[in-house]
């Protein structure tokens, strides 16, 4: 066993599996990936790594565990998995790329896959068949994709998954703003193994007194995205990034299949070394684009610029377009719709008091906030179109915004024919 420091529980008590996994070269790269990408450029104790959070994630499924196991919640067959699970929480950031999620923005793998390839061969896999059993990478494969038919998946990969728990709190403990205030305790002691009403099948379902701590999740989360996650200069910094690693790749100067095996700091140095651009002198400058346009999404009609969150080439092509447009060179003006998500993607299971379980969906809980249509609008008003420039320009509204309203074929045509988009 080893005890661990940590500023946000206090003690991480490590068993010799976990030891074991921690000290693999896959996972001590995570100590020089920062956990929430460029934000530190804007809240400079947002230097906080994957690491600690892989660490914390690990500290909460165990406690979770021990919890449901004291209630008697687990069986013999659900006990025989806990080890399993609990080294899925530890692995589940294996294959993050530096700076967060940003490369997923441009089309890059997304960081389950590439974590598959670490887990099921090389040092981590051979490590999990010698200790917990040959399909058991396999297994921690699947926990994370959300794919298991494990009872206890949900708190791998799911609506109430305890990634969501650790990365909340330490992000606002790090980043020193008060918007991650979650009923840690109450919410775990909430959740509990039920019977799902439609299959019949047992899953992770949430007691109805844990429904308070449910909502301080959920307000969260917003609160995180809006001031923290989708800050617009946070946004703005990933903006940049993406760009110039799109270049790069573009230009042959790096290849997809080498970023997850960067560092923030070895994939600068790389870009530095191989693609040098003004975009990246202006990151490590902390010379940062400036909001030419933005809008909330609330403002927006349905899926309405959702090519901008998708589709790499066709984004870059557009902000050259739309530069010259504007009087700008080529790579000063860029596009920003952060990728769709949600607030928290409510579909679970709710233990009444009466013992009856309800699955709590769209239509909501009686005597409860309804947290699926509250998540829906708090989302779209924590999203926002941007358009980011490097020098002061004048950008109509209304052109602007009729182009988000295009379809995506319309500003295909547009940019392959070299027609106006503001027009």
């Amino acid at each position: 066993m080893e005890i661990i420091r940590d500023p946000l529980w206090n003690n991480i008590t490590l068993d010799s599996l976990a030891i074991r996994l921690v000290d693999t070269r896959a996972f001590q790269r995570l100590r020089y990936v920062r956990q929430l990408g460029l934000a530190y450029l804007v809240y400079p104790g947002a230097t906080h790594t994957r690491f600690e959070h892989a660490l914390g994630a690990w500290h909460l499924a165990g406690r979770t565990l021990t919890l449901l196991q004291a209630r008697g919640e687990l069986g013999a067959d659900l006990a025989a998995e806990a080890p399993v699970v609990t080294a899925a929480a530890l692995l589940h950031d294996i294959g993050h790329y530096p700076f967060s999620h940003a490369l997923e923005e441009i089309g890059a793998p997304h960081h389950e896959d590439v974590a598959a390839a670490l887990l099921t061969r090389g040092e981590i896999g051979d490590i999990l068949r010698s200790e917990l059993g040959t399909d058991v990478p396999e297994r921690i494969v699947a926990l994370i994709r959300g794919r298991s038919a494990s009872p206890l998946q949900g708190l791998i990969s799911g609506s109430l998954d305890l990634d969501k728990v650790e990365y909340l709190k330490r992000d606002a403990l790090m980043c020193g703003v008060p918007y991650g205030e979650i009923d840690v305790d109450r919410l775990l002691h909430s959740l509990t193994v039920v019977l799902d009403p439609a299959t019949g099948r047992r899953t992770m379902g949430v007691s109805e007194k844990g429904l308070a701590a449910l909502e301080s999740l959920l307000f969260a989360k917003y609160q995180m995205y809006r001031n923290v996650y989708w800050h617009h200069a946070v946004r703005s910094a990933t903006a940049m990034y993406k760009r110039l690693v799109a270049d790069a790749i573009d230009g042959g100067a790096l290849r997809v299949s080498e970023l997850a095996s960067y560092s923030d700091e070895s994939l600068l140095h790389q870009l530095e070394e191989r693609a040098p651009s003004p975009l990246l002198a202006g990151l490590r400058e902390r010379r940062l684009f400036k909001r030419a346009f933005e809008c909330p999404s609330a403002e927006l009609p349905d899926e309405a610029a959702e090519w901008i969150a998708s589709d790499r080439r066709l984004v870059a092509a557009a902000e050259d377009l739309l530069a010259r447009e504007v009087g700008l060179q080529p790579g000063e003006l860029l596009l920003d719709y952060p990728v769709k998500t949600q607030m928290l993607d409510l579909d679970l299971p709710v233990m009444r008091r009466n013992g009856e379980v309800r699955r709590l969906t769209g239509e909501g809980l009686e005597g409860a906030i309804n947290l699926p249509m509250l998540s829906t609008e708090l989302y779209r008003s924590a999203r926002w179109l941007r358009v980011f420039v490097a020098r002061p320009v004048s950008m109509d509204r209304k052109a602007v915004v009729r182009l988000a309203t295009l379809a995506e074929a319309e500003v295909r045509s547009r940019v392959a024919n070299g027609e106006g988009l503001l027009s």
